[in-house]
């Protein structure tokens, strides 16, 4: 029951700081970016792979407030994160249950143990 504590309670913190904080994130939160911007590069870019995506450029696609836009984004973020990582823990802690039958190999007896 404790680690179900510690992980929910870790859990709630990581929305907080991504629907909270992430309003108090710098205003140029993708550095590259920015330098290319202020050195006169940015327009060498290719178009970026994101564009069609509803969380693009740290925001959420229909959302007209950019601090709840950010917000969400940065929830939506945490919980795909969480369902990935925790889908891909659990089908490759399930692939092999064969691995927890195997009995463990004797240790090696020395040769001077007669």
């Amino acid at each position: 029951m404790r680690n179900r504590r510690f992980l929910l309670a870790g859990l709630l913190v990581a929305l907080l700081v991504a629907g909270v904080g992430s309003y108090y994130a710098s205003s140029h939160p993708d550095g590259l970016e920015y330098v290319a911007g202020k050195t006169g590069f940015i327009d060498s870019q290719d178009e970026p792979v994101d564009t069609g995506s509803p969380f693009a450029d740290y925001s959420t696609k229909g959302v007209d407030d950019e601090r709840l836009s950010g917000g969400l984004a940065g929830v939506a973020g945490v919980l795909l994160t969480l369902v990935i990582g925790g889908g891909l823990f659990w089908v490759l802690r399930r692939r092999d249950g064969s691995a927890g039958d195997v009995a463990p190999a004797e240790p090696p007896v020395p040769a001077d143990a007669d």
